[in-house]
Protein backbone atom coordinates (compact mmCIF):
# COMPACT_ATOMS: atom_id res chain seq x y z
CA UNK A 1 0.00 0.00 0.00
CA UNK A 2 1.54 3.28 -1.11
CA UNK A 3 1.85 6.28 1.19
CA UNK A 4 -0.29 9.37 0.77
CA UNK A 5 2.91 11.44 0.76
CA UNK A 6 5.72 9.17 -0.47
CA UNK A 7 8.23 12.01 -0.31
CA UNK A 8 7.92 11.82 3.48
CA UNK A 9 8.50 8.09 3.76
CA UNK A 10 11.50 6.80 5.72
CA UNK A 11 12.39 3.13 5.37
CA UNK A 12 13.98 2.06 8.63
CA UNK A 13 16.96 -0.26 8.66
CA UNK A 14 15.94 -3.73 9.74
CA UNK A 15 17.47 -4.56 13.11
CA UNK A 16 16.76 -7.24 15.66
CA UNK A 17 14.93 -6.18 18.77
CA UNK A 18 16.16 -6.24 22.35
CA UNK A 19 14.42 -5.30 25.58
CA UNK A 20 15.70 -2.61 27.92
CA UNK A 21 13.54 -3.41 30.89
CA UNK A 22 9.99 -3.13 29.59
CA UNK A 23 11.00 -0.95 26.63
CA UNK A 24 11.63 -2.61 23.23
CA UNK A 25 14.54 -1.20 21.23
CA UNK A 26 15.03 -2.04 17.58
CA UNK A 27 12.89 -3.99 15.15
CA UNK A 28 9.64 -2.15 14.51
CA UNK A 29 9.54 -0.53 17.97
CA UNK A 30 9.26 3.27 18.17
CA UNK A 31 12.62 5.04 18.26
CA UNK A 32 13.24 5.73 21.94
CA UNK A 33 14.55 8.93 23.51
CA UNK A 34 17.19 8.76 26.22
CA UNK A 35 18.98 11.17 28.51
CA UNK A 36 21.44 10.96 31.40
CA UNK A 37 21.31 12.35 34.92
CA UNK A 38 24.01 14.81 36.00
CA UNK A 39 23.39 14.81 39.75
CA UNK A 40 25.78 12.92 42.05
CA UNK A 41 24.38 9.39 41.99
CA UNK A 42 25.16 9.08 45.68
CA UNK A 43 22.53 11.78 46.26
CA UNK A 44 19.60 9.47 45.59
CA UNK A 45 16.93 12.07 46.34
CA UNK A 46 18.35 14.64 43.90
CA UNK A 47 18.83 11.98 41.24
CA UNK A 48 15.29 10.67 41.62
CA UNK A 49 13.93 14.23 41.41
CA UNK A 50 15.85 14.79 38.17
CA UNK A 51 14.67 11.45 36.78
CA UNK A 52 11.09 12.47 37.54
CA UNK A 53 11.51 15.70 35.52
CA UNK A 54 12.96 13.71 32.62
CA UNK A 55 10.10 11.21 32.80
CA UNK A 56 7.60 14.07 32.69
CA UNK A 57 9.40 15.42 29.61
CA UNK A 58 8.89 12.04 27.92
CA UNK A 59 12.16 10.15 28.42
CA UNK A 60 11.81 6.47 27.55
CA UNK A 61 15.13 5.37 29.09
CA UNK A 62 17.47 7.21 31.49
CA UNK A 63 21.17 6.58 32.10
CA UNK A 64 22.78 6.99 35.51
CA UNK A 65 26.54 7.04 36.09
CA UNK A 66 27.95 4.49 38.55
CA UNK A 67 31.59 5.46 39.07
CA UNK A 68 32.05 3.92 42.53
CA UNK A 69 30.61 1.45 45.04
CA UNK A 70 28.66 4.19 46.84
CA UNK A 71 26.92 5.07 43.59
CA UNK A 72 25.86 1.51 42.84
CA UNK A 73 24.57 1.26 46.41
CA UNK A 74 22.39 4.34 45.84
CA UNK A 75 21.40 3.01 42.41
CA UNK A 76 19.22 0.33 44.04
CA UNK A 77 16.98 2.99 45.66
CA UNK A 78 16.98 5.08 42.47
CA UNK A 79 15.99 2.14 40.25
CA UNK A 80 13.08 1.27 42.53
CA UNK A 81 11.77 4.83 42.32
CA UNK A 82 12.15 5.24 38.54
CA UNK A 83 9.16 4.72 36.26
CA UNK A 84 11.31 4.07 33.19
CA UNK A 85 14.21 1.62 32.70
CA UNK A 86 17.62 2.80 33.91
CA UNK A 87 20.96 2.23 32.24
CA UNK A 88 23.96 1.99 34.58
CA UNK A 89 26.94 3.79 33.06
CA UNK A 90 30.09 1.78 33.82
CA UNK A 91 33.69 2.51 32.88
CA UNK A 92 36.62 0.15 33.52
CA UNK A 93 35.46 -1.32 36.88
CA UNK A 94 33.71 -4.59 36.14
CA UNK A 95 32.56 -4.96 39.75
CA UNK A 96 30.41 -1.84 39.32
CA UNK A 97 28.65 -3.63 36.48
CA UNK A 98 28.00 -6.66 38.69
CA UNK A 99 26.66 -4.43 41.48
CA UNK A 100 24.48 -2.39 39.13
CA UNK A 101 22.98 -5.49 37.53
CA UNK A 102 22.03 -6.79 40.96
CA UNK A 103 20.70 -3.35 41.96
CA UNK A 104 18.06 -3.17 39.24
CA UNK A 105 19.74 -1.82 36.10
CA UNK A 106 17.82 -2.63 32.93
CA UNK A 107 20.95 -2.14 30.86
CA UNK A 108 24.70 -1.82 31.43
CA UNK A 109 26.66 0.70 29.40
CA UNK A 110 30.13 -0.82 29.12
CA UNK A 111 32.89 -1.49 26.66
CA UNK A 112 33.73 -5.16 27.23
CA UNK A 113 37.33 -4.63 26.12
CA UNK A 114 37.90 -2.05 28.86
CA UNK A 115 36.91 -4.12 31.87
CA UNK A 116 39.74 -6.61 31.92
CA UNK A 117 40.17 -10.30 31.20
CA UNK A 118 37.86 -12.66 29.40
CA UNK A 119 36.81 -14.07 32.76
CA UNK A 120 35.72 -10.61 33.91
CA UNK A 121 33.69 -10.19 30.74
CA UNK A 122 32.16 -13.59 31.45
CA UNK A 123 31.24 -12.48 34.98
CA UNK A 124 29.49 -9.38 33.65
CA UNK A 125 27.64 -11.45 31.05
CA UNK A 126 26.52 -13.91 33.73
CA UNK A 127 25.26 -11.05 35.91
CA UNK A 128 23.45 -9.48 32.94
CA UNK A 129 21.77 -12.76 32.01
CA UNK A 130 20.81 -13.50 35.62
CA UNK A 131 19.18 -10.09 36.02
CA UNK A 132 17.68 -9.69 32.55
CA UNK A 133 20.00 -6.80 31.67
CA UNK A 134 20.78 -5.64 28.18
CA UNK A 135 24.21 -4.20 27.39
CA UNK A 136 25.04 -1.04 25.46
CA UNK A 137 28.46 -0.99 23.85
CA UNK A 138 29.58 2.63 23.80
CA UNK A 139 32.41 3.43 21.40
CA UNK A 140 33.55 7.05 21.49
CA UNK A 141 35.86 8.92 19.16
CA UNK A 142 37.54 10.56 22.15
CA UNK A 143 38.48 7.31 23.89
CA UNK A 144 39.51 4.88 21.19
CA UNK A 145 41.91 2.09 22.08
CA UNK A 146 45.60 2.90 21.72
CA UNK A 147 46.26 0.16 19.20
CA UNK A 148 43.52 1.45 16.90
CA UNK A 149 44.84 5.00 17.09
CA UNK A 150 48.30 3.68 16.19
CA UNK A 151 46.85 1.62 13.33
CA UNK A 152 44.75 4.41 11.80
CA UNK A 153 46.68 7.48 12.96
CA UNK A 154 43.57 9.32 14.18
CA UNK A 155 39.91 8.70 15.03
CA UNK A 156 38.20 7.75 11.77
CA UNK A 157 35.04 5.85 10.81
CA UNK A 158 36.97 2.63 10.22
CA UNK A 159 38.59 2.84 13.67
CA UNK A 160 35.26 3.39 15.44
CA UNK A 161 33.63 0.52 13.58
CA UNK A 162 36.55 -1.84 14.21
CA UNK A 163 36.40 -0.99 17.91
CA UNK A 164 32.66 -1.70 17.97
CA UNK A 165 33.08 -5.03 16.17
CA UNK A 166 35.84 -6.07 18.59
CA UNK A 167 33.58 -5.34 21.57
CA UNK A 168 30.65 -7.14 19.92
CA UNK A 169 32.79 -10.25 19.39
CA UNK A 170 33.69 -10.33 23.10
CA UNK A 171 30.01 -10.52 24.00
CA UNK A 172 29.12 -12.98 21.25
CA UNK A 173 31.99 -15.24 22.32
CA UNK A 174 30.17 -15.51 25.65
CA UNK A 175 26.85 -16.20 23.91
CA UNK A 176 25.39 -12.80 24.78
CA UNK A 177 23.31 -11.07 22.13
CA UNK A 178 21.04 -8.60 23.94
CA UNK A 179 23.13 -5.58 23.10
CA UNK A 180 22.93 -2.29 21.26
CA UNK A 181 25.85 -0.25 19.99
CA UNK A 182 26.89 3.37 19.69
CA UNK A 183 29.81 4.83 17.74
CA UNK A 184 29.68 8.43 18.89
CA UNK A 185 31.97 11.34 18.07
CA UNK A 186 31.81 15.09 18.60
CA UNK A 187 32.58 15.53 14.90
CA UNK A 188 29.32 15.22 12.96
CA UNK A 189 30.97 13.92 9.78
CA UNK A 190 32.91 11.27 11.69
CA UNK A 191 29.90 10.08 13.68
CA UNK A 192 27.57 9.87 10.67
CA UNK A 193 30.11 8.02 8.54
CA UNK A 194 30.85 5.55 11.35
CA UNK A 195 27.18 4.81 11.99
CA UNK A 196 26.54 4.30 8.28
CA UNK A 197 29.39 1.81 8.05
CA UNK A 198 28.32 0.01 11.22
CA UNK A 199 24.72 -0.20 10.03
CA UNK A 200 25.92 -2.23 7.05
CA UNK A 201 28.02 -4.57 9.19
CA UNK A 202 25.67 -5.59 12.03
CA UNK A 203 21.99 -6.28 12.68
CA UNK A 204 21.86 -5.14 16.30
CA UNK A 205 19.99 -1.98 17.39
CA UNK A 206 21.98 1.25 17.11
CA UNK A 207 22.06 3.98 19.75
CA UNK A 208 22.58 7.35 18.02
CA UNK A 209 24.29 10.41 19.39
CA UNK A 210 26.69 13.23 18.64
CA UNK A 211 28.74 13.21 21.81
CA UNK A 212 29.85 16.38 23.60
CA UNK A 213 27.74 18.31 21.12
CA UNK A 214 27.87 21.60 23.08
CA UNK A 215 25.40 23.97 24.67
CA UNK A 216 21.66 24.16 24.15
CA UNK A 217 21.72 26.02 20.81
CA UNK A 218 24.97 24.78 19.26
CA UNK A 219 24.48 21.24 20.53
CA UNK A 220 20.92 21.12 19.29
CA UNK A 221 22.02 22.17 15.81
CA UNK A 222 24.87 19.63 15.66
CA UNK A 223 22.65 16.85 16.99
CA UNK A 224 19.81 17.68 14.64
CA UNK A 225 22.18 17.56 11.67
CA UNK A 226 23.94 14.34 12.71
CA UNK A 227 21.11 12.36 14.30
CA UNK A 228 18.59 13.72 11.80
CA UNK A 229 20.77 12.73 8.86
CA UNK A 230 20.98 9.15 10.12
CA UNK A 231 17.30 8.86 11.04
CA UNK A 232 16.32 10.21 7.63
CA UNK A 233 18.44 7.40 6.13
CA UNK A 234 16.51 4.90 8.27
CA UNK A 235 19.38 4.29 10.70
CA UNK A 236 18.87 4.38 14.46
CA UNK A 237 16.71 2.72 17.10
CA UNK A 238 17.28 4.92 20.15
CA UNK A 239 18.77 8.40 20.50
CA UNK A 240 20.42 10.59 23.11
CA UNK A 241 21.02 14.30 22.46
CA UNK A 242 24.14 15.21 24.46
CA UNK A 243 23.88 18.83 25.59
CA UNK A 244 25.56 21.01 28.21
CA UNK A 245 22.05 21.68 29.48
CA UNK A 246 19.54 20.12 31.84
CA UNK A 247 18.73 16.52 30.86
CA UNK A 248 15.04 17.26 30.39
CA UNK A 249 16.10 19.68 27.65
CA UNK A 250 17.87 16.80 25.92
CA UNK A 251 14.61 14.86 25.96
CA UNK A 252 12.64 17.75 24.46
CA UNK A 253 15.20 18.28 21.69
CA UNK A 254 15.22 14.55 20.97
CA UNK A 255 11.47 14.50 20.53
CA UNK A 256 11.59 17.57 18.32
CA UNK A 257 14.06 15.82 16.02
CA UNK A 258 11.82 12.76 15.81
CA UNK A 259 8.69 14.88 15.34
CA UNK A 260 10.33 16.82 12.50
CA UNK A 261 10.89 13.55 10.66
CA UNK A 262 7.46 12.13 11.46
CA UNK A 263 9.00 9.28 13.47
CA UNK A 264 7.36 10.08 16.82
CA UNK A 265 4.55 12.40 17.83
CA UNK A 266 4.24 13.76 21.34
CA UNK A 267 2.77 17.00 22.56
CA UNK A 268 2.04 20.17 20.63
CA UNK A 269 3.76 20.75 17.29
CA UNK A 270 4.05 24.52 16.94
CA UNK A 271 4.19 26.21 13.54
CA UNK A 272 5.16 29.84 13.99
CA UNK A 273 6.62 32.68 11.96
CA UNK A 274 9.84 34.52 12.81
CA UNK A 275 7.79 37.74 13.02
CA UNK A 276 8.24 41.04 11.20
CA UNK A 277 6.80 44.56 11.10
CA UNK A 278 3.47 43.17 9.82
CA UNK A 279 2.77 41.24 13.03
CA UNK A 280 -0.47 42.00 14.82
CA UNK A 281 0.88 40.75 18.17
CA UNK A 282 4.27 39.91 19.68
CA UNK A 283 4.83 36.51 18.05
CA UNK A 284 8.12 35.68 19.77
CA UNK A 285 6.82 36.47 23.24
CA UNK A 286 3.58 34.58 22.55
CA UNK A 287 5.28 31.44 21.23
CA UNK A 288 7.73 31.38 24.14
CA UNK A 289 4.86 31.63 26.61
CA UNK A 290 2.78 28.99 24.81
CA UNK A 291 5.65 26.50 24.64
CA UNK A 292 6.17 26.91 28.38
CA UNK A 293 2.50 26.64 29.30
CA UNK A 294 1.78 23.69 27.00
CA UNK A 295 4.61 21.42 28.14
CA UNK A 296 2.12 19.31 30.09
CA UNK A 297 0.26 18.35 26.91
CA UNK A 298 1.37 14.91 25.76
CA UNK A 299 -1.35 14.35 23.16
CA UNK A 300 -0.11 14.93 19.59
CA UNK A 301 -1.74 17.98 18.00
CA UNK A 302 -0.69 21.00 15.97
CA UNK A 303 -0.85 24.74 16.63
CA UNK A 304 -0.03 27.57 14.21
CA UNK A 305 0.91 31.01 15.52
CA UNK A 306 1.31 33.53 12.70
CA UNK A 307 1.64 37.28 13.13
CA UNK A 308 -0.24 38.40 10.02
CA UNK A 309 -2.49 37.24 7.18
CA UNK A 310 0.25 36.68 4.58
CA UNK A 311 0.83 33.00 5.48
CA UNK A 312 -1.46 32.73 8.50
CA UNK A 313 -4.60 31.37 6.84
CA UNK A 314 -2.64 28.85 4.76
CA UNK A 315 -0.74 27.48 7.75
CA UNK A 316 -3.89 27.43 9.88
CA UNK A 317 -5.60 25.19 7.31
CA UNK A 318 -3.02 22.51 8.10
CA UNK A 319 -3.21 22.63 11.91
CA UNK A 320 -5.69 21.70 14.62
CA UNK A 321 -5.73 25.20 16.09
CA UNK A 322 -4.45 28.42 14.59
CA UNK A 323 -4.14 32.08 15.47
CA UNK A 324 -3.43 34.81 12.93
CA UNK A 325 -2.69 38.41 13.86
CA UNK A 326 -5.27 40.98 12.84
CA UNK A 327 -5.80 44.70 13.20
CA UNK A 328 -7.04 46.74 16.14
CA UNK A 329 -5.97 44.06 18.61
CA UNK A 330 -8.40 41.47 17.22
CA UNK A 331 -6.99 38.18 15.96
CA UNK A 332 -8.54 35.34 14.01
CA UNK A 333 -8.80 31.88 15.58
CA UNK A 334 -8.99 28.80 13.36
CA UNK A 335 -10.30 25.43 14.50
CA UNK A 336 -9.51 22.39 12.36
CA UNK A 337 -8.35 24.73 9.61
CA UNK A 338 -11.54 26.78 9.43
CA UNK A 339 -12.03 30.38 10.57
CA UNK A 340 -14.07 30.29 13.74
CA UNK A 341 -13.95 33.45 15.87
CA UNK A 342 -11.88 36.45 16.95
CA UNK A 343 -10.07 37.00 20.21
CA UNK A 344 -8.57 40.14 21.70
CA UNK A 345 -4.89 40.55 22.54
CA UNK A 346 -5.51 40.60 26.29
CA UNK A 347 -7.32 37.26 26.30
CA UNK A 348 -5.39 35.56 23.49
CA UNK A 349 -2.80 33.62 25.47
CA UNK A 350 -5.21 32.12 28.03
CA UNK A 351 -7.73 31.46 25.27
CA UNK A 352 -5.28 29.51 23.09
CA UNK A 353 -4.11 27.44 26.07
CA UNK A 354 -7.71 26.53 26.92
CA UNK A 355 -8.44 25.61 23.29
CA UNK A 356 -5.37 23.36 23.14
CA UNK A 357 -6.26 21.67 26.41
CA UNK A 358 -9.82 21.07 25.22
CA UNK A 359 -8.61 19.70 21.87
CA UNK A 360 -6.14 17.41 23.62
CA UNK A 361 -8.91 16.05 25.84
CA UNK A 362 -11.10 15.49 22.78
CA UNK A 363 -8.32 13.60 20.95
CA UNK A 364 -7.49 11.53 24.03
CA UNK A 365 -11.14 10.55 24.41
CA UNK A 366 -11.41 9.56 20.76
CA UNK A 367 -8.18 7.52 20.91
CA UNK A 368 -9.32 5.83 24.09
CA UNK A 369 -12.66 4.87 22.53
CA UNK A 370 -10.87 3.54 19.46
CA UNK A 371 -8.14 1.77 21.45
CA UNK A 372 -5.49 3.82 19.61
CA UNK A 373 -1.97 4.23 21.10
CA UNK A 374 -1.09 7.61 22.65
CA UNK A 375 1.29 8.27 19.78
CA UNK A 376 0.15 8.01 16.20
CA UNK A 377 1.98 8.52 12.90
CA UNK A 378 2.63 12.19 12.27
CA UNK A 379 0.59 12.29 9.07
CA UNK A 380 -2.44 10.84 10.87
CA UNK A 381 -2.16 13.54 13.52
CA UNK A 382 -2.33 16.34 10.99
Amino acid sequence: MSSIRPWRDIERRKSRQIMVGTVPVGGDAPITVQTMTNTPTTDARATIDQIRRCEDAGADIIRVSCPDKESTAAFRQIAKAARVPLVADIHFHYKRALEAADAGAACLRINPGNIGSSERVAEVVRAAKANGCAIRIGVNGGSLEKDLLEKYGEPCPEALVESALDHIKLLQDHDFHDFKVAVKASDVFLAVAAYMQLAEAVDCPLHLGITEAGGLIGGTVKSAIGIGNLLWAGIGDTIRVSLSAEPEQEVRVGFEILKSLGLRTRGVRVVSCPSCARQGFDVIKTVTALEERLQHIKTPLSLSVLGCVVNGPGEARETDIGITGGGAGKHMVYLSGVTDHHVGSDQMLDHIVSLVEAKAAEIESAMSDAGTPDEVPAEAAE
